[in-house]
């Protein structure tokens, strides 16, 4: 790998360039305007994994509900969760949750202002700590995501497989390299939002670009071509049945155990279906042994597709019925009305068939 550093007079250029232009043209988003480091580190937590578009109807409706670290620490766990219903990975909103007590019972319920502390919350890894640790506290730390690795990669042409941690080593000390150590907190938000807005992974608008001139990815012609990365996983396609089990104008739900995909979110009672058994004969099967009573399955009633990572999933539910009806359980199952889905944390999965369900007419459920 070409990782010579440019010299520091051409550092002090580009420094100047991207700052620049990052006050010209950073967009106006609602944790810039936050002074409160617990607002930011809210902030951070949503950002992690995920688009600002995604991220944006959430934000503010989070610190509404959860307007201080002390009122997230206190909260229970549902409310957190269902405040977080809809955002995916799931396991950000528990481990915002133990960070915010982490900071009440470690830190007098304020963001520690050193790496190593910043490190020890929960949730929070390299990145997380030199964002939160540059913004808060200007600590001089380079935040390197995949917009800064897609900027650098691009920049100086570098064709190593940045999914290696040797590659992830070099690139982290050419981020140090440039960092302005003046004011790393707009540094580092700078890098984010070239990579996010113009250094784009399709159709890059390198007219735009304050480093176009020098940049070797343009020179090429085929700036798409970095980063350089391990192939992407092969397309998962999942097909899960649904029970649609309906009582007067309410939906039975469960809770979802499963560490490995949506655990701790409400769902229809269902089950993947992974032999070649027609997927209403597969959830008849699942239901009878759930509830342990009469079941029985007949129509579809709705159908959604949902892509999460490299999983494609499609849902079908049928219109079930058990008998007896199952009984509420705290943390195992709930009798939901549309206008009760808020109060639960559901996935974007069930949440797109609880909204095709609730426009049918109730006379064909």
């Amino acid at each position: 790998m070409d990782d010579a550093l440019i010299d520091q007079g051409e550092i002090e250029i580009l420094r100047s360039a991207l700052l620049a232009w990052y006050a010209q043209h950073r967009r106006d988003l609602p944790w810039r305007r936050y002074q409160d480091p617990y607002a930011i580190l809210v902030s951070e937590f949503m950002l992690q994994q995920t688009q600002v578009a995604t991220v944006l109807p959430y934000y503010d409706r989070f610190l509404g509900k959860f307007p201080t670290a002390h009122a997230l620490a206190d909260a229970s766990d549902d409310s957190v969760r269902a405040a977080w219903s809809g955002l995916g990975y799931y396991r950000r909103a528990r481990n915002l949750q133990a960070a915010a007590k982490s900071l009440i019972r470690d830190h007098q319920g304020k963001l520690p202002g050193n790496l190593e502390a910043l490190r020890k919350l929960p949730g929070v890894g390299d990145y997380t700590a030199a964002a939160l640790g540059s913004i808060v506290h200007g600590l001089p730390y380079a935040a390197v995501d995949g917009n800064v690795i897609r900027v650098l990669t691009r920049f100086r042409g570098i064709r190593a497989n940045t999914s290696r941690p040797q590659t992830r080593k070099t690139l982290q000390t050419l981020a140090n390299a440039f960092l302005d150590p003046s004011s790393p907190g707009d540094w580092n938000q700078a890098m984010m939002e070239l990579g996010a807005t113009v250094c784009t992974p399709r159709k890059p608008r390198c007219e735009t670009c304050p480093w176009t001139e020098p940049c070797r990815g343009r020179q090429t012609g085929s700036p798409e071509q970095f980063p350089v990365k391990d192939r992407a996983k092969p397309v998962q396609r999942i097909v899960t049945a649904v029970g649609i089990v309906r009582r007067k104008n309410r939906f039975l739900l469960t809770l979802r155990h499963d560490s490995r995909l949506l655990d701790g979110t409400w769902e229809f009672p269902g089950i993947e279906v992974t032999t070649g058994d027609a997927p209403e004969k597969v959830l008849r099967s699942h239901l009878r042994t759930r509830f342990r009573g009469a079941v029985k399955v007949s129509a579809e009633l709705a159908r959604v597709t949902h892509s999460i990572t490299h999983r494609r999933i499609l849902v079908q539910g049928y219109a079930a019925s058990v008998s007896p009806l199952p009984r509420e359980k705290r943390n195992q199952r709930a009798w939901v009305d549309v206008e009760g889905l808020d109060d639960y944390p559901v996935s974007s999965m069930t949440a797109k068939l609880f909204r095709k369900l609730s426009k049918r007419d109730p006379d064909t459920l």
